[in-house]
């Protein structure tokens, strides 16, 4: 309804797709119907991914790998069904949604299999985007705390430490990450591959 809804409003194509991102097939049927669709298929936003907090002692190989096969995997699935169809075109350009736990530990939370799952995205676009740099760019956003119904699973104990460690004393609103999704999907940085951009408001700093 969303994208008929859109669609409806700025009178443009707009059409909504569903894959899971732990299954490669999928993610590659719909990409290739996107272009038949469409036409062509320029930008990626490899944005799903799940988080969770266990204590490295008792997070149980299920857990862990369900991490990594939503947070890593999901994204690589969908780069590589991405990248096929930008080598045929000769061009294109995927973006993925890492964390600034890809840099950091946070506190007070346990969370090693979430941290090691971004920082494993950060180092997979960095690869990717020297492989792939004849024909697209691969470029990581690194949020920190972000208002959203992820950051919402906490209490408000938590939220208001986390508050306390940002230079700012707030966290992000969604709308604050538009203009760098924008800015990575356009050839406003045309010249940016590999790249992680951290938006945090100052909290990886101090």
């Amino acid at each position: 309804m969303k994208a008929q809804k859109i669609a409806a409003e700025n009178n443009v194509q707009c059409r909504a797709y569903k894959a899971n991102v732990t299954d490669a097939a999928q993610i590659e049927s719909v990409l290739q119907q996107v272009v038949k669709d469409f036409g062509h298929f320029d930008i990626l936003i490899a944005n799903a991914g799940i988080a969770a907090h266990y204590a490295a002692e008792d997070c149980t190989p299920d857990e862990f790998s369900h991490m990594m096969n939503v947070n890593l995997n999901g994204a690589y699935y969908s780069a590589q069904a991405a990248a096929r169809i930008f080598k045929e075109q000769g061009h294109g350009n995927i973006v993925f949604t890492a964390s600034v736990s890809a840099i950091l530990v946070n506190v007070p939370e346990k969370q090693a299999a979430y941290n090691a799952s971004k920082a494993g995205l950060v180092q997979l676009a960095k690869s990717l985007a020297v492989e792939w740099v004849d024909f697209c760019r691969v470029n990581c956003i690194s949020p920190g705390f972000i208002e959203t119904e992820m950051l919402g699973m906490h209490s408000e104990e938590t939220r208001a430490i986390w508050r306390q460690m940002v230079p700012a004393r707030r966290n992000c609103e969604p709308y604050e990450l538009k203009g760098a999704y924008v800015f990575c999907a356009s050839n406003a940085s045309s010249y940016m591959t590999g790249a992680n951009l951290v938006i945090d408001g100052g909290y990886s700093l101090p």
